[in-house]
């Protein structure tokens, strides 16, 4: 089956995203163009209504005006400009290079462009993007920095700031370059290929049964029963699992329809009620059905802590989702304690769910550094997305450079990081 991406953009770039798109094969790209970055939310709108795209790729523009329009279950991919579209923008001014002004870089990206082409860090404006920016506030900067400087020219990333200062400065367009694009094209098909098969996973589900009484038989009985029984798991495989538990085998799809999307377990009130035990209970998604059974229990033995009936998800990722109580409400992430999580996400340009992975990966090494091939394998992604990876995560202060290593005596060495997302988070 095809995957179906929205993209939202300008329209005058259209032509070099759709050289982008290309060489992707099975992908079908669903355009939102706009001219005037006022129409973005309407043009957003409209994609999500008639199209329902498997995912959406936007810039930073686009993804500031209608990032609210987008469904939080909806994989979302945000094109940034990058080292290199800064490079060749300079490529094209004529002599001097400085003093120039930049928009919508990071200040790392033009610090490293700069260092590599030997100009001087102080003959350079910056303004990074910020989501409150206007037009008219990112057109104010240049003027500003050209009167008092006499620059003979800007780069800017937008094309309504290019657009306000034709005829009063040549503006050198820093867009995202087709390699770019299909970089950002094919790591988004991928993401959401890789959900598209994480719902024909299988996981298992351990329930535990606890009987005031101290009767360790009739209660694991009387849950095997309900649960053999119960119409939702009719396609699923329930065995006893120890004196006290019960293990359930399906497709993960079945146990996000069970639990509401992770988010409640109407079943534990159930045993309570019927059985007048109390059951706790946990899931396990991981790559074979031992690494299922094992996080599942895991996840089980964590939620005898709770006080009242409760569920956990546990994934080999690190990913922890809870509790589930005996009513579908909001999904709680164990990263949450650590801070506003989904912010960060958003401001980064990143899926929650990836974040919270990192989180959890952050948290597993301790003090130990990761190349972006460790990355790569943690995560269950391409060296070269781990390398982009790497990079968006340096770019937005949630990794940091920690020396090199050499693993093998004849080959490169590999840069080591360390990652940062608790400190971000705090």
């Amino acid at each position: 089956m095809d995957v179906l991406i929205g993209v939202v953009l300008h329209s005058g770039h259209r032509a070099r995203f759709a050289e982008a798109a290309a060489t992707l094969g099975g992908v079908t790209l669903a355009w939102a163009t706009y001219d005037h970055e006022e129409e973005i939310r309407d043009r957003v709108a409209t994609l999500l209504g008639s199209h329902r795209p498997d995912g959406v790729l936007l810039g930073l523009v686009p993804h500031a005006r209608a990032r609210d329009l987008l469904p939080a279950d909806l994989p979302v991919m945000v094109t940034r400009p990058a080292a290199l579209d800064l490079a060749l923008a300079w490529a094209r001014a004529r002599r001097p290079l400085v003093p120039v002004s930049v928009d919508t870089f990071t200040d790392e990206t033009v610090d490293e462009v700069a260092a590599s082409l030997g100009l001087p860090a102080d003959s350079i404006a910056r303004l990074p993007f910020d989501p409150s920016q206007s037009t008219d506030d990112v057109v104010a900067f240049h003027r500003s920095y050209v009167e008092q400087n006499g620059a003979e020219y800007v780069i800017s990333v937008r094309t309504a700031v290019s657009a306000a200062l034709d005829g009063e400065v040549t503006v050198l367009n820093a867009l995202a370059t087709a390699g770019t694009i299909r970089a950002d094209l094919h790591e988004l098909a991928l993401r959401i290929r890789s959900l598209r098969a994480d719902r024909r996973r299988f996981a298992a589900g351990v329930f535990l049964a606890d009987s005031p009484g101290g009767d360790s038989d009739r209660p694991r009985i009387g849950l095997l029963n309900l649960l053999v029984n119960a119409p939702e798991f009719a396609d699923a495989w329930t065995g006893e699992r120890g004196r006290r538990g019960v293990v359930v085998f399906a497709p993960a799809s079945l146990f996000e329809s069970v639990t509401h999307q992770w988010t409640g377990l109407p079943l534990l009130a159930e045993a309570r009620e019927r059985l007048g035990v109390r059951v706790a209970a946990g899931f396990g998604i991981g790559a074979s059905a031992r690494s299922c059974v094992a996080l599942a229990e895991k996840a089980a033995t964590f939620a005898e802590r709770d006080p009242e009936p409760q569920a956990y998800l546990m994934t080999e990722e690190g990913v922890v989702l809870g509790p589930m109580g005996t009513s579908s409400s909001r999904l709680t992430y164990t990263y949450r304690d650590h801070g506003a999580l989904d912010d960060l996400a958003a401001r980064v340009g990143l899926s929650a769910a990836t974040l919270s992975r990192l989180a959890a990966l952050e948290r597993s090494l301790g003090d130990r550094t990761l190349s972006p091939s460790d990355l790569a394998r943690s995560l269950g992604i391409t060296d070269p997305s781990g390398r982009r990876l790497m990079r968006k995560l340096i770019e937005s202060h949630l990794a940091v450079s920690s020396g090199s290593a050499q693993p093998h005596p004849k080959g490169r060495p590999a840069r080591l990081y360390r990652l940062a997302i608790a400190a971000a988070l705090d």
